[in-house]
């Protein structure tokens, strides 16, 4: 018996080799019906509330306006995105990453940026009440500069937007 066990492991990697076999699987893409990816794209104003875009990768698209609201970002990266005035109220960025981008007066408020990598990212004129950084990467000078105006706790993390800065 062990004989005839030894020979068909040995014939079925023989004949894998051979022959392999080709993958039948689909994409994450294909069954969402979401892109994964947005390269050099104008999305001004699009409205994207309470949808999944997690792990999708954005990069020099102008999402300023959007409507991300309620919408799971969760490890979406955004290199070079512009974010001006967006809407992200309750979204989850949670380990999203962001390089060279600006949120320029967007809407982070109850928005979840757990373990966000957040560097060379501006926050000028945001509105963060009730966010949550916990975990997050950013340059000491937003940090310093989000500090000023951190208030509220996150409804759904319930972590004080200061306590998740670590502000002084």
């Amino acid at each position: 018996m062990k004989k005839l066990l030894s020979f068909l492991t040995i014939f079925m990697v023989i004949s894998c080799a051979l022959f392999p076999m080709s993958a039948w699987a689909a994409s994450s893409a294909s069954v969402t019906s979401i892109d994964t990816k947005f390269e050099n794209k104008n999305l001004v104003g699009e409205d994207f509330s309470g949808q999944n875009f997690q792990e999708v990768q954005f990069t020099n698209v102008d999402l300023s306006s959007v409507n991300f609201s309620q919408s799971n970002l969760t490890g979406a990266v955004f290199n070079g995105a512009l974010l001006e005035g967006a809407n992200l109220h309750g979204a989850d960025l949670s380990y999203a990453i962001s390089y060279v981008s600006s949120f320029k007066k967007a809407d982070l408020s109850d928005a979840i940026l757990v373990g966000a990598i957040l560097k060379r990212t501006s926050f000028v004129d945001v509105n963060i009440t009730g966010a949550d950084f916990s975990d997050a990467a950013l340059d000491s000078a937003e940090i310093s500069r989000l500090c000023k105006i951190a208030t509220g706790v996150n409804s759904r993390t319930k972590i004080s937007t200061k306590e998740s800065l670590e502000c002084r």
